[in-house]
């Protein structure tokens, strides 16, 4: 029996992150601490958890590890700096530099131990040569209002970058190099995780050109001249890789597992329709309410409960000037294409607890969502089309807000279907 949705849809997430928590789910991966010297190196939101995971099955380890403001840990030898996430600062350019000089000096004795989770685009930054750090930002906050998807977004950022694109593995050269990883991208590729600063890419400047000229990034003559020169990006077989391991330890479809078992518990027919979607918000959300209706018409008084869960990250082309994130946006379009539908409702979040750049995972709707924006003055379609999902739901009490989750597996969404009543 579920008595309230909400907080049903809302103990789903919360047990998605759980499952994701690294000091949960790292130390099964982690190696014996080899003898030698040990170096700790990481970057994303979810890094400074790792780190503290790491030193709960290691002890006091020598490192450095970048994540984003508010969401460090405590250890006992890794250093950890906090930096800008999504646009970076020159916090995380210090930090960064700092990291290559670490590795550089790294021989063929060591081990490097490499942490990297989503968020690891903006925090690690180190420009291409000719690019400053002011045009850094600004492409990171034109490619984010672009609607491009992030493996094509951080394509373009690695080609900018000194560290991204298997250049920090190749600066440990010599060492042996493990990079331990929790994925955020839809369909796990390493290579696009935190723009795979460990992985080798066959992504070539005129690949990143093209995504510029596809999703109509502006971007400063200076970035087109910098690409147009050629980047330090690794390929997969440079020697400088060959010691070199990439693993990813955890992944969303581990996270909506967890949660599909625990609404079978509760009596749900559950309906897993990927990890790895992609899209518009507002588009997706239009299909996934289809969905729902249908399935709802077909439903039977007395049927128990259909749960539909998703994963994956998808995209908001910035069109207005308001407040919003992509789950959120979801959620406000979902509202609007199930028109109050009786029965059905739905929450969307990032599990790192940050949708877009606002410090809110994301929002839950009912059938009576838009009854009460109508109560208090709020225009649905005109939220819509302004991007100001998050001013929505924050006048209506609609937020989830979670605080720094500590991991990140990208998007969850849940939507609950039950039958409509008798008459």
């Amino acid at each position: 029996m579920i008595d309230r949705p909400d907080l049903f849809l809302r103990r789903l997430f919360d047990r998605a992150v759980e499952v994701a928590d690294p000091m949960r789910s790292l130390k099964d991966f982690l190696p014996e601490k080899p003898k030698g010297r040990v170096i700790v190196v990481g970057a994303g939101k979810a890094s400074a958890r790792m780190a503290e995971a790491v030193e709960a099955v290691w002890g006091a380890c020598e490192g450095l590890v970048v994540t984003r403001y508010g969401y460090a840990r405590p250890c006992q030898g890794i250093e950890i700096v906090e930096a800008a996430h999504p646009v970076p600062d020159q916090a995380g350019l210090d930090a960064t530099a700092r990291m290559l000089s670490l590795m550089e000096a790294a021989d063929e004795e060591d081990f490097v131990l490499a942490l990297i989770s989503g968020g690891a685009s903006a925090l690690l930054v180190q420009p291409a040569i000719g690019v400053s750090l002011a045009e850094k930002q600004a492409v990171n906050h034109a490619l984010l209002a672009s609607g491009a998807p992030i493996d094509r977004m951080n394509m373009v950022r690695k080609h900018l970058s000194r560290v991204k694109g298997g250049q920090l593995a190749a600066a440990a050269w010599p060492a042996e190099l493990l990079s331990l990883i929790i994925s955020d991208v839809p369909g796990d590729d390493p290579a696009f995780i935190g723009s795979g600063p460990t992985v080798g890419d066959l992504s070539t400047p005129a690949d990143a050109l093209a995504v510029i000229d596809r999703w109509k990034v502006e971007v400063p003559v200076s970035l087109r001249e910098a690409l147009s020169h050629g980047s330090g990006v690794v390929q997969p077989d440079d020697p400088r890789l060959a010691r070199t391991r990439n693993v990813i330890y955890a992944a969303p479809r581990q996270s909506l597992q967890a949660a599909a078992e625990l609404a079978e518990g509760s009596g749900c027919d559950v309906q897993v329709l990927g990890d790895a979607l992609e899209g518009e918000a507002r588009d997706v959300a239009a299909e996934q309410a289809k969905k729902a209706l249908a399935l709802q018409a077909a439903m039977k008084p007395g049927d128990p409960p259909i749960l539909l869960l998703s994963g994956g990250e998808l995209t908001v082309t910035r069109r207005g000037n308001g407040i919003g994130g992509p789950n959120s946006e979801f959620c406000l379009a979902l509202a609007l294409a199930l028109e109050g539908a009786e029965g059905i409702h739905a929450l969307a979040c990032d599990t790192d607890g940050v949708d877009g750049a606002a410090e809110v995972a994301g929002a839950v709707v009912g059938p009576d969502i838009l009854k009460a924006a109508a109560k208090i003055g709020i225009d649905p379609r005109h939220a819509l089309e302004r991007n100001d999902a998050h001013s929505f739901f924050a006048a209506l009490d609609a937020q989830v807000v979670t605080g720094p989750t500590l991991t990140n597996v990208n998007d969850f969404r849940a939507i609950l279907i039950r039958p409509r009543l008798a008459g």
